[in-house]
């Protein structure tokens, strides 16, 4: 159990920069407060993010650990200018509260985009301040924290120094911070738990002193994770291992159609099996309850149903049709449309698609709730508390705050999470079943067939060169909207909208084309799509990257001296990662008999990222040798995790590009498992090397920017090996993989 039951209700300390009316202030204290996330009982609450107690300091890291590092991270940002060892912090989620609400939001870049587009990016800005989003996502939590948590540090360092100075009564001059407790200049040493209660009732200064980088101990090293030895004992609490007195234990069966309409169903076979509790209509589909999750599962499959039919083609073939008419329908975007655009029969022309995808996370969609009538208690693994919290309680006829939110460690999430249908479910479930516990639990095949899906895409490149250099670049791009998915999900709002990630990673790359049109387009209709990792940098850097390789073999030229030469005077920062990966690779532009490489960059959540793939063949076989990573993340936290991270993304590229796919008959979605939308196995698993540079800038996304290089490098790959140009994923269909 969480210990913030036990944490007192004392004043906090509010977000690195808090806005008001628009103008960005530094940290303040609240002192009467009414909004305050932390309940009261012993220990003391310094700010939002500090609680000192007996048994040693407590971190409150309110962005969810999907196995991203994210807590270890976040917290040694709040321990360094604490001055304590991470050897005596314990971490905690934060409870769904606006004081934990995302302060900042990476956008895409944007150098001319239409007036639609900039308000589009402008209301995503703003979005965060105004509706309170405590959101893990959009790889932005080292983003938002880099200032907020040092700073909550640095305020409650400084709030013990003044409590140790009252009570020795000497000079804060004469206190020092170290190793968690104050030592005055005499020798004396004060614990932290000895003044905490002292500390907590002095206000926050509002702008407490941050340390010099060059005295950290802690930032820019490689940390171990706090939460791996729980999770390497089997004794991490993952939602789906959530048990109470009296739980009993369900899943939900629901239309093979991702939506529609459920017309009717027969679960008397069902209700005659021993064990079953109860089965619960849910209007789109049914829970079934019972003693426990193997049952109730077995159960949901002798349920007989009428569905009703999707409302999106029924066919992949169908499908994609959509995306190809959204070609002659009316622009949703245009990010950029400068100089002269023509087309001749010069132009080099290249078509590229990519599949619907499914998050796929090793530990499937579940929650845990307790509903006693006047409240709601919910256990599970979100991406947004709040959000949660606010849709659950509307679930089950609750206000906001009759609604407690327990977010667990996550086994994957890759976007799904982010998403609170499954914690819906539960809540209703639980609303059934008053006064017991109840974990609803879905089955692999559910959860994937019921996914808020990567879009399928199609990407139209075209380019004109004249010698060495492009002339003129053009790229149309087709693929679902997943901000109107959003809205719908979280607003109830279907309506057609501008939609930036339709065209991004191709829209804002640091090429210096003179002569640029990019535009995207939206089908009318699409099966359900969502946020997956890197989302639609996913497909259109795969989309991008392909294209700059071929235009560079066009041209005659090295395809890393190719894109030098149209990134110089652009981006210093992308130019010095992309020559850092190929000084890494020893790139020469030439490769042995039996070799292939290929190389891609892609900006993407304020950090640029360089691979390159090695390639060999193996008895007709494509297999991945080795793979080079270079990117720029402004400035490192944990040089450790943003390795483990951008080795994760490109991975989880990979095996997108190489296996996955969700594909449609009669509406229904074929893939419900994992031998079907497979994973990159460990003995195809390539080795890898990376270097991260901080080059000085604003602190850079790690959670998503590995992802989007990899399936394009992968293809220049194969390219280079055998002459192969593969311009639609996964690969498997054309390519033969070791394996």
């Amino acid at each position: 159990m969480s210990r913030l039951g036990k944490i007192t209700r004392r004043v906090f300390l509010v977000g690195a920069v808090a806005v008001t009316g628009g103008v960005a202030v530094g940290a303040y204290a609240i002192t009467r407060d009414p909004e305050n996330p932390l309940d009261p009982s012993e220990g003391a609450s310094l700010n939002s993010y500090v609680i000192i107690d007996k048994d040693g300091v407590t971190v409150i890291v309110p962005r969810a650990e999907m196995g991203q590092g994210v807590q270890t991270s976040l917290a040694a940002l709040v321990a360094e200018e604490l001055e304590v060892p991470m050897s005596m912090v314990r971490v905690e989620h934060g409870p769904p509260a606006k004081a934990y609400a995302n302060s900042k939001f990476i956008l895409p870049r944007s150098y001319d985009s239409e007036p639609p587009g900039k308000l589009v990016n402008t209301v995503m800005e703003a979005m965060p301040r105004m509706m309170g989003m405590q959101i893990t996502g959009g790889s932005m939590s080292a983003v938002d924290a880099w200032e907020k948590n040092r700073i909550a540090g640095a305020a409650a360092r400084e709030m013990l120094i003044s409590a140790a100075a009252e009570k020795l009564g000497v000079g804060r001059d004469q206190l020092r911070a170290e190793n968690g407790a104050i030592v005055a200049t005499d020798g004396t040493t004060l614990p932290y738990a000895e003044l905490a209660e002292a500390a907590a009732a002095i206000t926050p200064p509002d702008n407490p002193p941050l340390k010099d980088p060059k005295d950290f101990k802690l930032v820019g090293k490689a940390l171990p994770r706090l939460d791996q030895p729980a999770k390497a004992t089997g004794t991490a609490p993952f939602a789906i291992d959530t048990r109470a007195e009296g739980m009993k234990f369900a899943t939900v069966k629901m239309t093979p159609r991702i939506e529609g309409e459920m017309i009717s169903f027969d679960a008397s076979v069902a209700e005659g099996m021993p064990g079953i509790e109860k089965i619960i209509d849910l209007g789109d589909g049914v829970a079934v309850v019972a003693n426990n999750t193997w049952l109730a599962m077995q159960a949901a499959e002798a349920i007989t149903f009428e569905w009703g039919e999707a409302p999106y083609g029924a066919t992949t073939d169908e499908v994609f049709a959509d995306l190809e008419a959204a070609f002659d329908g009316e622009v949703n975007s245009t990010p950029h449309d400068h100089g002269e655009i023509t087309e001749s029969d010069d132009d080099v022309v290249a078509e590229y698609r990519a599949p619907f995808l499914s998050h796929a996370p090793m530990e499937p969609m579940n929650a845990t709730a307790l509903f006693t009538g006047d409240a709601l208690e919910l256990w599970a693994g979100i991406q947004g508390p709040i959000i949660t919290q606010q849709q659950t309680a509307k679930a089950v006829g609750l206000k906001q705050d009759q609604v407690t939110v327990h977010t667990t460690i996550m086994g994957g999430s890759f976007g799904r999470r982010g998403f609170n249908d499954f914690a819906i479910y539960a809540a209703k479930v639980a609303k059934e079943m008053p006064g017991t516990p109840v974990n609803v639990t879905w089955s692999r095949e559910e959860d994937m067939r019921h996914d808020f899906y990567r879009p399928g895409a199609i990407g139209r490149m075209r380019a004109r060169l004249n010698g060495d250099k492009v002339e003129m670049f053009k790229a149309d791009l087709a693929a679902g909207s997943v901000m109107r998915a959003t809205m719908k999900a979280f607003m109830g709002i279907d309506r057609p909208m501008a939609d930036p990630m339709v065209t991004e990673g191709v829209a804002e790359q640091p090429y210096g084309f003179d002569n640029v049109l990019i535009r995207g387009y939206v089908p009318e209709r699409s099966p359900r799509v969502g946020f997956w990792r890197s989302v639609g940098n996913s497909q259109n850097a795969f989309f991008m990257e392909s294209f700059i390789d071929e235009l560079a073999h066009k041209a005659g030229v090295d395809p890393v001296a190719f894109r030098l030469a149209h990134m110089e005077g652009v981006d210093a920062e992308t130019v010095e990662v992309v020559k850092t990966v190929a000084d890494m690779a020893n790139w020469t532009g030439k490769t042995p008999a039996g070799k292939g490489r290929g190389i891609a960059v892609t900006y993407s959540f304020g950090t640029p990222v360089a691979e390159i793939v090695e390639v060999s063949d193996v008895d007709g076989a494509v297999k991945i040798d080795k793979v080079w990573i270079a990117a720029d993340l402004g400035k490192i936290i944990d040089p450790g995790n943003v390795e483990a991270q951008l080795i994760s993304g490109a991975i989880y590229g990979l095996s997108a590009a190489i296996h996955d796919e969700i594909t449609f008959e009669d509406g229904m979605v074929v893939e419900g498992n994992f031998w079907d939308h497979d994973a990159l196995r460990m003995n195809a698993t390539p080795e890898f090397e990376v270097k991260a540079l901080a080059l000085g800038g604003a602190v850079g996304g790690v959670g998503e920017p590995g992802t989007p290089p990899a399936a394009p490098a992968l293809a220049n790959a194969i390219f280079d090996l055998n002459g192969t140009r593969l311009r639609k994923m996964p690969f498997r269909h054309e390519v033969d993989f070791y394996a």
